[in-house]
């Protein structure tokens, strides 16, 4: 019987990892850690100077959040919840889209193409809170240079419409949203379109395969790990979305109305009228785990298609 060799474990490896594992822990675990404690507790306008201290109600809080029809927590919660999944859909799908079509004209060799490259990233750098208050002026119905392109300089609409109010408010805060995430999209499209081999498109030319086929058959499926995981990450990062709408809509403290209020504007808001913090860390721990259990339902669902490309 031959024996049995023992691999023998380097460990300073890990020791030289080990202050960044403790920081990164130390960063995403207390906030989460703290969160769920203050969910535990009776945390309002009478108690917040205990803070920490204040009385403990354990699971009550979650009850009331989700059973409680009079909570006042819960008023608009239905249409906020309606708005953030039209909303999540919508702009992950279009971003995705969007910067996968830029991304194969940029990776083509044209004159000042890294001028090009850099001058799309612009929407990316510009911070979200300067988004939304932009493009919050760029709405207005009278002087908003939307209103005054489309009406005053093509003629496309016969009258100025109210882009923050009623249904139209839905666009206006996909499309800022839409405008500032593809940009990074792209740039992680073209990374992963520059690692595809170019003797496949070669073969494919020789054989008369068109260009069109060739994105469909070679390119797609070459880049679903990465549509995949950009996806997921543009869903999470869609349904916690809160600067360009609470920017757009009186900086926080406005009502965006029942188009365009959102899970995250609408629980902050709610929260600190009513001076309902516990209730209000309950719901962000209740939707943080729906999060959670999202992500590991995506990552079963598509851990091959993530791993290998078809």
């Amino acid at each position: 019987m031959p024996a049995v060799v023992k691999r023998k474990v380097d460990a300073f490896p890990y020791l030289l990892l080990l202050p960044a594992v403790l920081l990164m822990a130390a960063v995403n675990l207390t906030p989460i850690v703290q969160g769920f404690y203050m969910s535990l507790l009776k945390l309002n306008q009478f108690t917040l100077g205990q803070y920490l201290d204040a009385p403990f109600i354990g699971l009550d809080n979650y009850r009331r959040v989700l059973f409680d029809d009079d909570n006042p927590l819960r008023a608009g919660m239905g249409v906020a919840i309606r708005n953030t999944v039209l909303y999540t859909l919508t702009v992950s799908l279009l971003a995705i889209v969007m910067g996968l079509g830029v991304a194969v004209l940029m990776n083509r060799d044209f004159p000042g193409k890294a001028i090009a490259r850099t001058l799309l990233l612009l929407p990316w750098i510009v911070p979200s809170y300067v988004v939304g208050s932009l493009w919050g002026f760029m709405w207005q119905r009278d002087v908003g240079i939307v209103n005054v392109v489309l009406v005053d300089w093509l003629h496309l609409l016969a009258e100025k419409p109210f882009w923050l109010l009623g249904a139209n408010s839905f666009w206006a805060i996909v499309i800022p949203t839409v405008w500032r995430a593809w940009p990074v999209m792209m740039l992680i499209f073209l990374a992963a379109l520059q690692s595809i081999p170019d003797d496949q498109y070669e073969a494919a030319t020789l054989d008369g395969v068109s260009k069109w086929k060739q994105f469909l058959h070679i390119t797609l499926p070459l880049l679903k790990p990465v549509i995949l995981i950009q996806l997921m990450f543009q869903i999470i990062d869609n349904v916690y979305s809160y600067n360009i709408v609470s920017m757009m809509f009186g900086n926080g403290t406005g009502h965006p109305g029942d188009w365009a209020d959102l899970l995250m504007p609408l629980l902050t808001r709610q929260s600190f009228n009513y001076w309902l913090f516990g209730q209000g860390a309950a719901v962000s721990f209740v939707v943080m785990t729906l999060m959670l259990v999202f992500v590991g339902l995506w990552l079963r669902a598509f851990r091959r298609s993530m791993s290998h490309a078809d």
